[in-house]
């Protein structure tokens, strides 16, 4: 009953999808490329030197579908579709939306579209290039500290004549992973840009906004005069140091910052006959050391063992500590400035290339190109739209990119729980081993055998590690506290002198030899070689 359901919302999706397809107009669809076809012959390879990058007609991979493929790695690529008309983007909504997927994945390049203005602004085809001059340019871009989604509109100052590139300010990311994404913009007649990433809203902005686009398309009325100098007697210091201060009498500008600690005593004990170091006793000169080539032989030294047990050897010092008369160089105070006048800005004037503005004065768009630099290859476009309603849009969203997306988020998944339960087992095999290890621990002698069959248990069902390492844990517990609380143990003074006789004194001999050896360890002074 399950997978009929499924089936059934399938289905009812796939009809409503083709519904949404059914009612848009025609006319709203300006564009659409699949790419289920051969780009060649439809779309222009730039013939420009720089551009040795190959595009291919390739499956997404694995799926049935096809698109434009970035085949090499760390080239430049540029192609361009001339479209059949120029779009108007003054009228009403128009919608940019493109797919592409990253299948080796982005660490530096773009995957951008450049939406060009119509040939007769200076470009051709066969010389596509960065410099044709384009109206909008939309889509992911990653390099370094750059991760965004790009949104540039290149407009037109009607006092200047100038083109100007207006960035969209914080624009979304570019998702990290291999997966098929697709990109829309909807420009709307309200004068609002909404851009969508996978059919979210991910940033809206307002053309005519100055806190959208750097720089905003509406200059600002005054700028600074670029004439206007800082006059010489222009004060900017808001503090200045007291013209009547006088240093005092007691201030010694001389007095050293430490002084020697004249009530320091020297520690009892101190040798001050003793070397630091001494020549190591134990080095002898090596067998072919020739004095004349190799100079006269030294031992290295080593810290002199009569050292470790004094409190210093060598010449005592005192030590230095602050001196309480240390001021260092004076000087004045600081007071307010009388002449102060503040921090100098030049005056404003009007801007002589300041406009008001109702609407953007967008340029047509007249041809879809990628100009880009990429060091990765991998990069698919696929399904490329120009419509008139957000809601064919939407439709191509879901009936283009949607199943494709939907199957690798799905193979995604279940990799990603692969490579998981690998890491996992691996880690197991690790805890594994150590549990082995603690098994042969001699004061778990007793439980040995005990903890083998956990740790068999564990290895049979892997689902049981972190009951066996609870139950291990618990059982060192329990011989821990036995340990610290099981009952006190019997004085060594209170042996029977029969049990130490029985066993000839040899139980007690040795362990009298064994303390023996330990205390003339102890006393002995530690040597430590160093080297020449």
């Amino acid at each position: 009953m399950m997978i009929m359901g499924r089936h059934a919302l399938l289905l009812l999706l796939a009809f409503a999808s083709l519904q949404l397809l059914c009612f848009a107009a025609d006319d709203d669809v300006v564009f659409y490329d699949s790419f289920e076809e051969s780009f060649d012959g439809r779309w222009i390879v730039s013939d420009k030197d720089d551009y040795k990058g190959v595009w291919k007609h390739s499956k997404s991979e694995g799926h049935d579908d096809y698109g434009l493929l970035v085949s090499e790695m760390a080239k430049k690529y540029a192609i361009v579709k001339e479209l059949d008309e120029a779009v108007n983007l003054k009228d009403g909504t128009t919608v940019l939306q493109f797919e592409t997927r990253l299948q080796s994945g982005l660490e530096c390049g773009g995957a951008y579209l450049k939406y060009l203005r119509p040939q007769d602004a200076g470009w051709k085809p066969k010389e596509f290039d960065n410099e044709s001059p384009y109206t909008i340019m939309f889509g992911p871009d990653k390099c370094g500290a750059t991760n965004k989604v790009h949104f540039i509109l290149k407009h037109k100052n009607p006092k200047s004549g100038e083109y100007i590139e207006h960035h969209l300010k914080y624009p979304p990311s570019v998702p990290s992973d291999k997966l098929t994404h697709v990109y829309t913009a909807i420009l709307k007649p309200d004068n609002e840009v909404s851009i969508l990433i996978d059919g979210e809203e991910k940033k809206k902005a307002s053309f005519l906004s100055a806190e959208d686009f750097e720089p905003p398309l509406v200059p600002s009325k005054t700028i600074p005069d670029p004439d206007d100098k800082k006059p010489e007697d222009w004060d900017e210091r808001a503090k200045i140091p007291d013209p009547d201060a006088v240093k005092p009498e007691d201030w010694d500008e001389d007095a050293p910052m430490e002084i020697e600690d004249v009530e320091a005593v020297k520690p009892e004990g101190w040798l001050d006959d003793e070397p630091e170091e001494i020549d190591d006793p134990e080095a002898t000169k090596p067998e072919d050391w020739d004095d004349e080539e190799d100079g006269e032989w030294e031992a290295p030294k080593i810290e002199n063992p009569k050292c470790e047990i004094a409190p210093g050897c060598g010449e005592w010092k005192r030590p230095m500590k602050r001196n309480p008369a240390y001021k260092g160089k004076w000087s004045p105070p600081l007071i307010d400035n009388p002449s102060y006048k503040g921090i100098w800005k030049p005056q404003e004037i009007p801007n002589p290339k300041y406009f008001e503005l109702e609407k953007p004065d967008f340029d047509p768009i007249a041809a879809i190109g990628i100009e880009i630099w990429t060091m990765q290859d991998g990069i698919l476009f696929d399904n490329i739209l120009i419509a008139k309603n957000d809601k064919v849009a939407e439709s191509y969203r879901e009936t283009t990119w949607k199943p494709k997306f939907e199957v690798e988020k799905e193979k995604q998944k279940a990799e990603d729980e692969a490579a998981g339960s690998a890491r996992l087992a691996g880690f197991q095999r690790k805890v594994f081993d150590v549990l082995y290890k603690v098994a042969d621990i001699p004061f778990l002698s007793k439980y040995k055998h005990q903890i083998l069959d956990l740790i068999d248990h564990a290895e049979t069902q892997p689902n049981l590690t972190i009951g066996v390492l609870v139950s291990i844990v618990v059982i060192i517990l329990t011989i821990f506290f036995k340990l610290i609380f099981g009952g006190k143990k019997q004085p060594r003074v209170e042996k029977k002198p029969e049990i130490a006789e029985t066993s000839n004194g040899e139980g007690s001999s040795g362990e009298k030899a064994e303390e023996a050896e330990k205390e003339e360890a102890a006393a002995a002074p530690r040597r430590r070689r160093r080297d020449n």
